[in-house]
């Protein structure tokens, strides 16, 4: 009681901070500064029909619900599919992939009023929580309302755990307030329970169950005919400081015509990366520019949302951002799918089993520094039959471990209310 009574005075407490991190994140992004009201449990959308709602923080976890929700709308056609985000990018990820099929709103802030709105104004007859998207206040609000809530394709890393395990008595009652879990792998289900989740299944991870969408493997194969015969390294979601990082790689790199296709993680980095690539005088070209390729560019800058599946079928070879520097990684799943071989740095800890299993299969190599990232890269791409056996690897891997879909939607159907 303690505990949650201090959760909440912290929360009263940051108040004003809330409005002045919206306002300063929408400097660079103006859809911070939009729908503020349902942050704070207003909303004009009125549900006609019963509800499913599923909660993705941001763009990763929306693409990642992407399966289960369709499989939701085939399996409950007379209910309202209700999705909610946190970032303006991940609201417009799931209206690009659902717009039509859903009721697209923010989640509020974990304020207990604005949950209360939230749900008295929904009324979701089952919750379903994104990877690890835990809050207290929601949680227990669910719980007392009689709202199974799942937390599906759930993860946490050793670090995550350790950070949970700093506030025990709030996150033993929040994860013991949820009906059921789903976790990618045993090792994130044992950190769960050793937290204090309950009902916890390894269900694999929802993320090999993605289809990639035959315009953006179209769409791949257009950029790879703009391009040419030229090879294509692709360096993907990077982070702050990891830009820097490749092109020094890219300095060591002997391979000739090489291109290299570098996407930022984060749109609001555009400008910033591009200024970089100006800074070292190399000649670059942006994909929203839409132009033919000039002979003498160097980096194809992915300044573009939505598109990593079509940059992933367009290289030959693909590293892994957020991985160089402690940032955790990003998926490498999207790669694998199109038969990508990969290269990634030692700091997977947020995709550890994924890595450690690409790494096992032959899809993947881990480098330890962008020297190793030079050398590896310039290496596999001067062998041709090595890129194919790594490439064969990684469509091996990625089609033996899909069928999360249908053990998540099982669970669904065990907590989801007779009509």
């Amino acid at each position: 009681m303690i505990w949650r009574l201090g959760y909440r005075l912290l929360l009263y407490l940051l108040f004003p901070w809330v409005f002045i991190h919206l306002w300063w994140r929408g400097r660079r992004q103006p859809g911070y500064r939009e729908h503020v009201a349902e942050r704070f449990g207003w909303y004009q959308p009125t549900p006609g029909r019963p509800v499913i709602w599923l909660h993705a923080v941001s763009v990763g976890e929306t693409h990642a619900a992407e399966p289960l929700v369709r499989a939701l709308v085939r399996r409950y056609p007379g209910h309202e599919l209700l999705l909610t985000q946190m970032t303006p990018t991940g609201r417009e990820a799931a209206r690009q992939l659902f717009g039509g099929m859903a009721t697209i709103v923010y989640l509020p802030h974990d304020y207990p009023g604005a949950v209360a709105r939230f749900l008295a104004r929904f009324r979701p007859r089952l919750g379903i929580l994104m990877e690890t998207e835990i809050w207290f206040n929601l949680v227990d609000s669910c719980a007392r309302r009689g709202i199974p809530l799942l937390l599906a394709n759930a993860r946490l890393s050793e670090k995550s755990a350790r950070g949970y395990e700093r506030v025990a008595p709030l996150t033993r009652a929040a994860l013991g307030g949820l009906a059921a879990v789903s976790a990618q792998t045993r090792e994130d289900a044992e950190r769960l329970e050793r937290l204090g989740a309950r009902s916890v299944e390894v269900t694999g991870n929802l993320k090999f169950d993605v289809a990639v969408a035959p315009q953006l493997l179209a769409l791949g194969a257009e950029l790879k005919q703009r391009i040419g015969q030229r090879p294509v390294l692709l360096a993907a979601s990077t982070r702050e400081g990891e830009e820097e990082l490749v092109l020094e790689a890219l300095s060591r790199i002997r391979v000739e015509g090489l291109l290299l296709l570098l996407v930022p993680r984060h749109p609001q980095r555009f400008d910033e990366v591009a200024a970089l690539l100006a800074k070292r005088n190399l000649r670059y070209l942006r994909r929203s520019d839409n132009r033919a390729l000039p002979g003498d560019c160097r980096v194809l800058l992915g300044d573009s949302m939505g598109e990593m599946p079509a940059y992933y079928a367009a290289c030959d070879l693909a590293f892994i951002g957020g991985s160089l520097l402690p940032y955790g990684g990003q998926n490498l799943i999207e790669a694998c799918a199109v038969g990508r071989p990969l290269l990634f740095g030692r700091h997977m800890y947020n995709f550890a089993e994924a890595s450690r299993m690409a790494l096992a299969s032959g899809a993947a190599i881990e480098v330890a520094d962008s020297g190793a990232l030079g050398e590896r890269a310039g290496a596999l791409l001067g062998d041709r039959a090595a890129l194919a056996r790594m490439s064969q690897a990684a469509l091996a891997f990625s089609r033996a471990h899909q069928g999360a879909t249908a053990r998540n939607l099982a669970i669904c159907e065990r907590l989801l209310p007779p009509e």
